[in-house]
């Protein structure tokens, strides 16, 4: 797939969910993004703002196999994996496949399930292949989870283990809607909710070779410099207990190809990278014991960590030349 048609065919797939996400095409074009890097997606915000509508929406619009888990805390790892049972006919075991043998896998409430439960999915999330009863099964591809987690609520819930939130590609918050927004909300599912008429628009081979075009786009040395200074800048400060993985730079390094590519460029700029390091990696880093008590977030640590760092400046190919 050629760049052109690779930006056409993602612009419809946010033309396509904005139709019923109403007001928040940067949350989508972010949830895009980590789609077509082959990441996963933590849908974090308060109930009723749509995030179990937008893992729906996006789910719809590539056209891959869907499957849903409502996670409680009486869910077990083998109703979410699948399991073995024994078949008196062939007197063999016969796997059954839970709903993580899906393209799309929605975890709805993830943090409600048990750590046991949670850690069912790390396998998958990283490795797309899951062991039961040391039987490996390799996952259809594409394979991405959409997680959707209330922040707020406490009672009942497990937080997620870190090397779970590390394989998250990307978190994205929806937040309220304006006031314009919320009215045209209300109209719009006036007599029918608007997901009910919402169609494809990729099949898992274009969704695949839409992945493939992502890698293609051209990053500079100096820009993937610029990647790793950020990466390390949050390794090194009093305020974070733990930085950012190397897998959190990876993550950066794949989605600035990708904002680059919706951009309808061939090469990143270090605005690309500017623009994802909050959702890339914010949820990546776990603040000091003193600096939550100072009410300090990672979002502002983010934002000294960018502040501090020299941007890459302009070339003959792009960018290329540092700039304090």
């Amino acid at each position: 797939m050629g760049p052109e048609e690779a930006k056409q065919l993602a612009d419809n797939i946010i033309d396509n969910v904005s139709t019923v996400i109403i007001g928040k095409r940067h949350v989508v074009q972010h949830a895009l993004i980590s789609a077509v890097c082959g990441g996963h997606i933590l849908i974090d915000d308060v109930p009723g703002v749509g995030k179990t509508v937008l893992a729906k929406s996006l789910s719809i619009s590539f056209g891959c196999s869907f499957k849903r888990v409502q996670f409680t805390p009486d869910l077990l790892p083998s109703d979410v994996l699948g399991v073995s049972i024994y078949d008196q006919e062939s007197r063999d075991f016969t796997f059954r496949p839970g709903p993580v043998m899906s393209q799309v896998l929605l975890a709805d409430e993830v943090n409600r399930g048990t750590p046991k439960t949670q850690s069912a999915l790390l396998e998958a999330m990283e490795e797309n292949q899951i062991t039961v009863d040391g039987v490996t099964h390799f996952l259809p591809k594409p394979f991405i989870v959409l997680a959707t987690q209330n922040p707020l609520e406490h009672e009942g819930t497990f937080p997620l283990p870190e090397a779970q939130r590390d394989r998250f590609f990307m978190r994205v918050h929806l937040g309220y809607p304006t006031k314009d927004e919320e009215k045209e909300i209300m109209e719009q599912q006036q007599e029918v909710h608007p997901i009910e008429s919402l169609q494809p628009l990729t099949t898992p081979d274009q969704l695949i070779s839409l992945q493939q075009t992502v890698r293609g786009i051209y990053v500079d040395d100096l820009v993937k410099q610029y990647i790793v200074d950020i990466v390390d800048a949050t390794r090194k400060l009093d305020d974070v207990y733990v930085g950012v993985s190397p897998r959190g730079s990876l993550a950066l390094f794949r989605g600035s190809q990708a904002r680059a590519l919706l951009d309808g460029r061939d090469y990143v700029s270090p605005d690309d990278v500017k623009g994802l390091v909050q959702p890339v990696l914010q949820h990546r880093i776990i603040l000091s014991s003193a600096t939550r008590l100072q009410d300090t977030t990672a979002e502002s640590v983010l934002g000294h960590v960018l502040d501090s760092i020299p941007v890459p400046g302009t070339s003959s190919r792009g960018w290329f030349r540092a700039e304090s």
